[in-house]
């Protein structure tokens, strides 16, 4: 029998609880706490499935956005607030910081082992999702040669057509969003056209927003044209249907979402077993149904293996998050737009 689901989408106004929504699942009795920034809706046949396996559980997940759930671990981590059992995060580069600190456990088995390396550090910290960073454009207002299937084609639409975009793109706010920030930081490294491509997007007046579903809304509505960096998940779950879809040709950046299991979690065997479920074939292939996965078959997606660029779970993350590096890359971020915005 389906386990029994008491959803509660309570938004929380305490600044000391920055939660999003929290849901609960199953009618067990040992308490088991997820913390994360997947959607609800998203994960939820997966914690669904779970809860059916392991029905003595009391699940409760809580959503989060990626810059508080960090802070609230590093609290975790230093005894200040409890620890979750189970941390999953799309801003990997914040999770690896956490694994570097000693915050996480070790945990082994044949599912992780089979992890490529660049999804895997430390047996503390595992790659679960490959999804990747897209473009999306509004289909009713933009079609034909004017859809840009690469940043060299956004650039030239830019230049093009200024009267047409002029307040229309959207990206991640890089200074509220941990995921937005690893996106542009990765870019900056990835791509000849990240100079020109931040200039395009001041001299276009640019909207910076935190979210994918208020971006996504956007662009369906036709306040947004075009959106840059969207997390390509979020997309298919939404599906708009004036909502199109684009993996830039020039490369297309694909990210595992990071789980943790952390050092203080009350239940780390529950943690250890939903570590395994979600990456056996079970797991794997609920995550490709919700959109968390894309297939790695160029003729399905379209983006050849020289194309793709995976984000590593690795320690050279770390330097995004060196202050003078972050204070660097956001000041360029600001003067860009300052630059080409006075008069």
């Amino acid at each position: 029998m389906i386990a029994r689901i008491l959803l509660s989408l309570v938004l929380l106004t305490s600044p000391a609880s920055a939660q999003e929504a929290v849901a609960r699942f199953g009618n067990g009795e040992a308490p088991f706490t997820i913390r994360s920034t997947t959607d609800i809706a998203i994960l939820r046949p997966a914690l669904e499935a779970f809860a059916e396996r392991r029905p003595d559980l009391a699940i409760t997940y809580e959503q989060w956005g990626s810059s508080a759930l960090h802070v609230n671990e590093s609290g975790a981590c230093d005894g200040d607030v409890p620890s979750a059992d189970v941390v999953l995060s799309s801003a990997v580069h914040l999770m690896v910081s956490l694994v570097n600190r000693g915050c996480a456990r070790p945990y082994v088995s044949d599912l992780t082992r089979a992890l490529p390396a660049n999804r895997r550090w430390r047996d503390e910290i595992w790659g679960v999702t490959q999804e990747p960073a897209v473009m999306i454009y509004n289909t009713d207002s933009i079609s034909g040669e004017d859809v840009p299937l690469s940043r060299f084609e956004l650039l030239d639409l830019m230049r093009q057509r200024p009267d047409l975009l002029y307040g229309r793109i959207a990206t991640y706010d890089i200074e509220a969003s941990g995921l937005g920030y690893l996106f542009a930081y990765v870019d900056s490294l990835e791509a000849t056209t990240f100079g020109s491509l931040l200039e395009g997007l001041a001299r276009t007046d640019a909207i910076a927003t935190c979210c994918s579903a208020e971006i996504i809304e956007g662009v369906s509505k036709g306040d947004y044209l075009i959106a840059y960096n969207v997390l390509g998940s979020y997309v298919e779950n939404a599906s708009p249907p004036n909502v199109g879809t684009i993996l830039p040709q020039d490369y297309t950046l694909f990210l595992s979402r990071g789980y943790m299991i952390p050092e203080d979690a009350a239940n780390p065997t529950a943690a250890e077993e939903f570590l395994d479920f979600i990456l056996s074939e079970q797991g794997q292939a609920i995550l490709v149904s919700v959109g968390l996965i894309y297939s790695n078959d160029p003729a399905e997606d379209g983006v050849i293996q020289s194309a793709r660029r995976s984000v590593p779970l690795a320690l050279p993350l770390l330097v995004a998050l060196d202050a003078t590096t972050e204070r660097q890359f956001l000041a360029r971020w600001t003067a860009a737009f300052e630059q080409v915005s006075a008069p």
